[in-house]
């Protein structure tokens, strides 16, 4: 007889009775349980996802609550948060606003938020108005300039070119004068969000001033001067951005603090966004302030906080300083060149003399000089009493037995006299005493 195979099931030991084939197919069907069982990951995708947005606020808001509770049972109030002083809409909070800028310089006495009034000194304010221009000239403001020109463009033969662009100024299409009417009125009651897609074309525009008057900058409010400037800083070329500070940003600025005695949160948030040009900033707010010889004491406070709290370049603030030092003397001077000496740049010997020699034209002064003149000398000399020559230090203390002040005049001589001079850093002969 043929030899009977075993099955491939391997089944069945050896010396065991051959299985039926019935069988050997019912036990086919029976799953047999193997040694090492792989359990499975049996997660819906349902477990992974988190929790709605909406839902999270809701327990958070819940779980605040019952915390107060708590507190409250046992005696345990919670801080109140101080409401905050400049308060302009439901949403006061702006949702394009920038995190960096408050953030810039150290904390002091010159981080101050000057959305409260300031007080200031009556003898130094009375001090700096013996110093004031009597007869200011008239302020132009930029709907001034704009309608002069559309004057000269109605009387004149030809076209008057427009003098930052040097293209002709076109008509403008009365559907886009309404645009632009309606742009103005929605700025009058701006407080947050976004803003009409009209006014941020305004830069790129060749007639810009232009389509600006239309808007009517005098009625915007706080918050869209500051978003205005955020465009046009950023937009606009130095000449440009220059000519919007001077003509909407700094009229703005001056006629808040005079009527407010404070400056709108707002437009100080502006005037820190605007030095994204310093060089427009300087030409077209600093020195024209200056200039005007009607900065008071209060307005010199607050806008010269800027120049503390943020970095500005080198060259920027040698221009300034050089330029602060050659002008007429009018008490703010000395305020911005106090602020811009005590930032410690590396001054170039060239606007050292300079204020050097601003400071020599007082010897034939007559008139009381504020404190605010005596801090600024004393800070020129701290600062920079190694840069200065021994003629420079000799020609000081000559001056400074002309205008005195009882305490500053003192610590100034100290400073000049126990210091080393220019003389022998840049190699000019010096007579040196041999034992």
């Amino acid at each position: 007889m043929p030899k009977v195979k075993r099955s491939k099931g391997g089944g069945e030991k050896s010396g065991a009775a051959p299985v039926a084939l019935a069988d050997q197919i019912l036990q086919a069907d029976i799953v047999r349980a193997k040694g090492r069982v792989k359990i499975r990951d049996t997660r819906e995708e349902s477990d992974d996802k988190y929790v709605d947005e909406r839902l999270s606020r809701k327990i958070l808001q819940q779980a605040r609550i019952q915390q107060e509770e708590l507190q409250t049972e046992y005696g345990l109030a919670p801080e109140k948060k101080k409401a905050p002083v400049t308060v302009l809409g439901p949403e006061s909070q702006d949702a394009d606003s920038d995190e960096e800028w408050p953030a810039l310089g150290a904390a002091g006495p010159a981080d101050v938020e000057y959305d409260e009034e300031i007080v200031v000194d009556a003898e130094d304010e009375k001090a700096i108005e013996m110093f004031m221009n009597k007869n200011p000239p008239v302020r132009r403001t930029l709907a001034d300039i704009i309608m002069e020109k559309i004057t000269e463009k109605q009387t004149e033969v030809g076209t008057v070119m427009s003098e930052v662009s040097g293209c002709p100024m076109p008509q403008l299409d009365p559907r886009v004068t309404e645009v632009y009417r309606g742009v103005g009125k929605v700025l009058s009651k701006y407080r947050s969000g976004k803003l009409p897609k009209a006014f941020k074309i305004i830069p790129a525009l060749s007639n810009w001033e232009q389509v600006l008057y239309l808007t009517d900058p005098d009625s915007w409010s706080a918050a869209a001067m500051y978003q205005a400037t955020r465009i046009f800083s950023s937009n606009l070329k130095e000449r440009m951005a220059q000519r919007f500070y001077n003509l909407v940003l700094l009229p703005r600025v001056r006629d808040d603090i005079a009527e407010y005695k404070r400056l709108n949160f707002h437009l100080y948030s502006a005037l820190k966004k605007a030095l994204f040009k310093p060089g427009a900033w300087f030409k077209g707010i600093l020195i024209p302030l200056c200039e005007s010889g009607t900065c008071t004491l209060r307005e010199a406070i607050i806008i010269g906080s800027i120049l503390t709290k943020c970095s500005i370049p080198v060259l920027h603030s040698s221009a300034a300083m050089l330029k602060l030092a050659e002008m007429e003397y009018n008490g703010a001077n000395s305020i911005f060149l106090r602020l811009l000496l005590d930032k410690k740049y590396a001054l170039p010997f060239r606007v050292l003399d300079a204020l050097v020699a601003h400071f020599l034209s007082f010897r034939s002064e007559k008139r009381e000089l504020p404190v605010l003149w005596h801090q600024s000398l004393l800070t020129l000399a701290q600062r920079y009493k190694a840069d200065l020559g021994s003629e420079q230090k000799e020609a000081l203390l000559e001056l400074l037995k002309i205008q005195t002040h009882p305490q500053i005049s003192a610590e100034i001589r100290r400073e000049l006299q126990n210091s080393e001079s220019r003389d022998i850093e840049i190699g000019l002969p010096v007579t040196v005493e041999m034992d």
